[in-house]
């Protein structure tokens, strides 16, 4: 999840789709299930009173993007529940899906993996695309009773404005200057995060449901692994990707040459 004018995850079930090369986050997801059943068991029990289950409920997933990643986290929601009432032997509530990411999304995608969805026999009701920014308003007060997000949050609104109003790049190709920047680079994403988080969780806040439940993951690296080996990996990226722009601007000049000699 990003601004609005960030590029979008590729489309389609290609073989360069999101679809196709999202295996990583589909695994992430995968980790996040007994998560969401505690969630989905720890709720329905706060709010069971005599021994009825909730009539209806609404879950969301926040940066769902496309292909089969899209509804994981909302069929792992969905089986919990329909177990939970099996178990208990309740009568299983009215549940609509609701799926958000940016507008450029591929939710053509997403809405033709909704048809075996719909062909399962759980307690659905209703699914429903909600395009837009979870940086803000989303859905109505009080609605949802159960919020996941899986490798979303990392995105940011924007680009921190220190670096930008001062045309700091993330990441610069000259090693001096990037570790001189480092401090300030880390500093400036590090509180735009905190502020984008801290208004992610007060918008969610008008939109859940008293005691409702959120189950969140982001990319993130244990405080005990040192920034220079963390960063090692991008230096590599960078010089492989120094090299393949090297190596497309003499392409590019050997057809130019090729061109004007014919």
């Amino acid at each position: 999840m990003a601004s609005n004018q960030m590029v979008r995850m590729n489309q389609g079930q290609g073989e360069t789709s999101y679809a196709r090369n999202s295996s990583i986050q589909n695994a992430q997801q995968n980790r996040m299930k007994p998560l969401i059943e505690a969630a989905i068991v720890d709720f329905c029990s706060s709010i069971n009173t005599g021994s009825l289950f909730p009539r209806k409920m609404l879950i969301a997933d926040l940066g769902c993007s496309s292909g089969p990643n899209a509804l994981a986290l909302v069929s792992i929601a969905l089986e919990a529940i329909h177990n939970h009432c099996l178990q208990f032997q309740q009568t299983p509530p009215e549940v609509c899906l609701l799926l958000n990411d940016l507008p450029e999304n591929d939710f053509n995608t997403v809405v033709k993996n909704l048809v075996t969805l719909r062909q399962s026999n759980k307690p659905l009701v209703m699914i429903g695309v909600a395009p837009g920014s979870f940086y803000e308003r989303l859905f109505t007060s009080g609605s949802l009773h159960l919020v996941c997000s899986s490798s979303s949050l990392q995105w940011l609104s924007k680009a921190p404005e220190h670096l930008t109003r001062n045309q700091i790049p993330a990441y610069d190709i000259d090693e001096h200057t990037r570790r001189e920047r480092l401090p300030i680079v880390l500093e400036a994403y590090a509180q735009q995060f905190r502020k984008d988080f801290t208004l992610f969780l007060k918008l969610r806040a008008k939109e859940l449901v008293s005691g409702g439940r959120m189950v969140l993951s982001l990319i993130g690296r244990p405080s005990y692994i040192i920034d220079s080996e963390f960063f090692h990996l991008w230096e590599i990226v960078a010089q492989i990707l120094s090299v393949m722009a090297s190596e497309v601007r003499s392409f590019f000049f050997f057809l130019a040459q090729h061109f004007i000699i014919c």
